[in-house]
This record gives structure tokens, C-alpha cells and sequence, in this order.
């Protein structure tokens, strides 16, 4: 399915096109945790704060999961204030230098889609 103008988000709050957010879910994680450890619901809700939408546990838990894996994040149990314990994410060694590693390309990738969305000829088309 491709995003139209009517599918992007007209403002905060709004949602951004599903398969955008599944691309940059990962780095987006990786970013939130940069900060110290924290829980899904709190990456959730970061994410949410700064325009990113609304995202699934169903879809960032598996995702975090699949870090830990990989030695990108570690876990631990805390115990809750008020109620059960969370299970805090925190972003390891390997997990900063994937982080800057997926940031300089995502730069990259943002600079060249740019370019080419931009209106007018490209320059491979001027002859």
C-alpha cells in the first residue's frame, strides 16, 4: 500500500504510515533507551511524545526481544512502585555503536530520497 497525502499525519497524535514506522522501529527503540534503561510502556509513550504515533507492545516487544538476542539490550527486573514488577530494556555497548552506525545511515538515506523526491529534473536527466 502506498502513503498518500491522506494517509501521513496532518498533525501530532496522528498516525504515520504502518510499514514507515516497522522500518525505523529499531533505531527508534535503540534511540529511546539511550538515555538509561526504561520499560516498553515508557518507549511507547516516548515515541508517542515526540510525534512518532501510536506503537503496539505486540510489535516493539518482539523487536526488543530480538535485541536482547543480539546483544544490543540487556534486561532486568524491577519491581513496581504500585504494582507488578516491569521488565526494564537497557542499551548495551554493541547497542550505541549499532545506534550511531544506523544513524549515519539513515542520514545518508534520508540525503539521497530527498534529492530524488525533490520536484524538478535530476541531474542524471539533464543532458
Amino acid at each position: 500500500m502506498d502513503a498518500t497525502s491522506q494517509d501521513l499525519p496532518a498533525s501530532p497524535g496522528e498516525e504515520w504510515p504502518s510499514d514507515w514506522l516497522r522500518a525505523t522501529l529499531g533505531f527508534l527503540a535503540l534511540r529511546a533507551l539511550e538515555a538509561g534503561p526504561s520499560y516498553g510502556y515508557a518507549i511507547i509513550r516516548e515515541l508517542e511524545q515526540h510525534g512518532l504515533g501510536t506503537i503496539k507492545g505486540g510489535t516493539l516487544y518482539p523487536l526488543l526481544t530480538r535485541y536482547e538476542a543480539a546483544g544490543l539490550v540487556v534486561t532486568e527486573w524491577r519491581p513496581g512502585e504500585a504494582g507488578p514488577g516491569r521488565k526494564y530494556f537497557a542499551v548495551t555497548e554493541r547497542g550505541r555503536s549499532e545506534l550511531e552506525r544506523l544513524r549515519a545511515a539513515w542520514a545518508r538515506f534520508t540525503d539521497v530520497s530527498t534529492s530524488y523526491l525533490a520536484p524538478g529534473p535530476r541531474k542524471e536527466d539533464i543532458s
